[in-house]
């Protein structure tokens, strides 16, 4: 009888060889799968970017304004093309496909695929004067369809032919509130305690009454209700107007929430028809004889390659979009980084081939630092070139302080802008580390104030009154910075600020804008004032984008980070609020920007 030859284990030295080389294995088969991974991004981009740049062949075309995807400033990195439809669409581009499809013998008409809540009123507005002057420039229809709009993409609707809604879908028409949140009683529960620290005169300046009341204040409430009343009172107007109805009809369907279902939206002369998407598009090919349907975004692409091809003359467009913030972008968050901006403008000034600037505004404000920094560059490339500003949503307090120096601003009558004034914020944790976590702390100081301005203890005395001169003085100098670049007296500036909140309509009065408009007359502006034809000439995107590559390693390093936040996010109420003001420096200049409007 024969046995089977005993196994001997493993020596230790074997033992970590094999777990040496399985390691090795691992990992190159991991780099490797990375690299195919990678590689296969870029062929995606590649195909995708070819097909962009790829002339659009035959005629007969709809251009479509797909705006149940998301609308961004400025067009979407590559990088974001990598996901969902095109990664998106900009307002750049859809302008730039409304005016070439009005002088483009191929297209016969537009097509606007609302619904999704992705517009919001200052982008409504942009594409609204773009479609007017569509109308104006042309006869091709304009046809709409949605399933559920809301009401800054029904006003948008309006300046269409024919506008036409799902039998089931709904059209949030129900006048315009604001809805502002407080986080008083969560710090209250959580032991923290809030100073606010703001110049005697800017009473509304309310921003940071969000952590040290419950509700608005009455200034608060006044600025509030004047700039919904502006804003609603402009585009019931133009509703009206787009719809042949009157504005108290309009408001008596909004009163009783009358149109809101797609039945009552009809027979209250919403809408033209109910139908369904496929109805639409075979109504263009039978009456229009539109035979192939063009997303607007490669469309746009198409034009700029040829412009890019034909003309020399520039401007340089430069984005400010988002919070005010010092330093430079990491590309997690979208902000206004006061390094990046300086550095655009400057760029932007040497480049011989760009004959004229324009900085497209959408910020609340922020940083003091970064602001002054920004507002300094303005003026500097100011001699230079001419600086137009061009509005957006929001241009206020620090978002309007870069402004105040430019050539020209252009607002849209939307606009959220002005709120000149500053504050301070600084909280007060110790009660909360006290009472519930147990920690205290104690101190030893070479002069009375060395812990004066210590979060874990009120502030001193001598802090405070320290903190209320700093914000008196810089409230002085910001009043000094607009009534310099707006050529007006510091005087009629104080009383037209103090931190209060006009619409851009309500600017234009008082002259803190000089035009209403979108971003197309800031170009052509921009242009005039350099002395070059803007339909011979390209625009020029700044801060330049950062490779494809670049923007993957950038996202594979911060990945962790995010996923943290979002998980933070899901069970912390309000944490991305609570963390943006952790990081803010004392001293900002900003809008109440946790009001809601709807």
């Amino acid at each position: 009888m024969t046995t089977k030859k005993e196994q001997k284990p493993l020596s230790f030295g074997k033992t970590m060889l094999a777990s040496a080389v399985g390691m090795m294995i691992a990992f190159v088969a991991l780099n490797v799968i990375t690299m195919l991974i990678c590689i296969g991004m870029m062929a995606t981009m590649l195909s995708s970017s070819m097909e962009n740049s790829t002339p659009i062949s035959g005629s007969n075309l709809a251009v479509e304004l797909d705006l149940t995807q998301y609308v961004g400033e400025r067009k979407p990195n590559e990088l974001a093309s990598l996901f969902g439809e095109n990664g998106g669409t900009s307002i750049e581009q859809l302008l730039t496909a409304i005016e070439s499809a009005a002088e483009d013998n191929r297209v016969k008409a537009l097509y606007l695929h609302l619904g999704g809540s992705h517009t919001d009123w200052a982008q409504a507005e942009e594409l609204q004067e773009a479609l007017v002057r569509f109308r104006n420039s042309c006869d091709k229809p304009i046809l709409a369809y949605g399933e559920a709009f809301s009401q800054a993409e029904y006003f948008l609707a309006t300046n269409a032919h024919l506008l036409a809604v799902h039998p089931s879908g709904v059209i949030e028409f129900k006048g315009m509130g604001a809805e502002a949140i407080f986080y008083k009683g969560l710090l209250d529960k959580l032991g923290v305690h809030m100073e606010l620290i703001r110049p005697t005169s800017c009473s509304y300046k309310s921003a940071g009454e969000t952590y040290v009341r419950t509700d608005m204040s009455d200034a608060n409430r006044q600025q509030v209700r004047s700039y919904i009343n502006s804003i609603w009172n402009y585009t019931v107007q133009v509703m009206a107007n787009n719809r042949g109805l009157t504005v108290e009809h309009l408001n008596r369907v909004a009163d009783n929430l009358s149109g809101f279902l797609a039945d009552d939206a009809y027979m209250n002369g919403l809408v033209d028809t109910l139908c369904f998407a496929q109805d639409v598009k075979t109504m263009m090919n039978g009456q229009y004889g539109v035979t192939k349907i063009v997303k607007a975004n490669r469309y746009a692409e198409n034009v700029n390659q040829q412009k890019k091809q034909e003309y020399t003359d520039q401007i340089a467009l430069i984005y400010a979009e988002g919070n005010v913030m010092p330093g430079k972008s990491t590309g997690a968050t979208t902000g206004v980084y006061g390094d990046d901006i300086v550095k655009a403008l400057t760029d932007a000034t040497k480049d011989k081939k760009v004959k004229a600037i324009v900085l497209r505004v959408n910020s609340p404000g922020g940083a003091v630092t970064a602001s002054e920094s920004m507002t300094h560059a303005v003026r500097e490339a100011k001699k230079v070139k001419p600086v137009v500003i061009s509005m957006s949503g929001l241009a206020a307090s620090a978002g309007y302080e870069i402004s105040c120096f430019g050539t020209k601003i252009v607002a849209h009558p939307t606009t959220l802008t002005g709120s000149i004034g500053v504050f301070a914020t600084i909280p007060e944790v110790g009660n909360m580390l006290r009472q519930k976590l147990g920690i205290t702390t104690d101190t030893v100081m070479t002069n009375k104030n060395s812990t004066g301005l210590s979060l874990f203890r009120p502030l001193s005395a001598d802090a405070r009154n320290m903190l209320q001169r700093n914000v008196e003085d810089f409230y002085i100098t910001f009043t000094q910075r607009v009534a310099d670049g707006r050529g007006l007296s510091r005087t009629y500036v104080d009383s037209i600020a103090r931190g209060r909140v006009w619409t851009g309509l309500q600017a234009k009065e008082i002259g803190l804008v000089d035009t209403l408009g979108g971003l197309p007359l800031a170009l052509n502006i921009a242009a005039n004032e350099a002395g070059i034809d803007y339909k011979k000439s390209r625009v020029k995107v700044f801060p330049k984008e950062k490779s494809l590559w670049e923007q993957v390693m950038q996202q594979m390093e911060e990945g962790k980070e995010e996923e943290i936040k979002a998980r933070l996010n899901a069970v912390i109420p309000f944490y991305s609020e609570l963390e943006e003001w952790s990081q803010m420096e004392p001293l900002q200049a900003r809008l109440p920007f946790l009001i809601k409007i709807y």
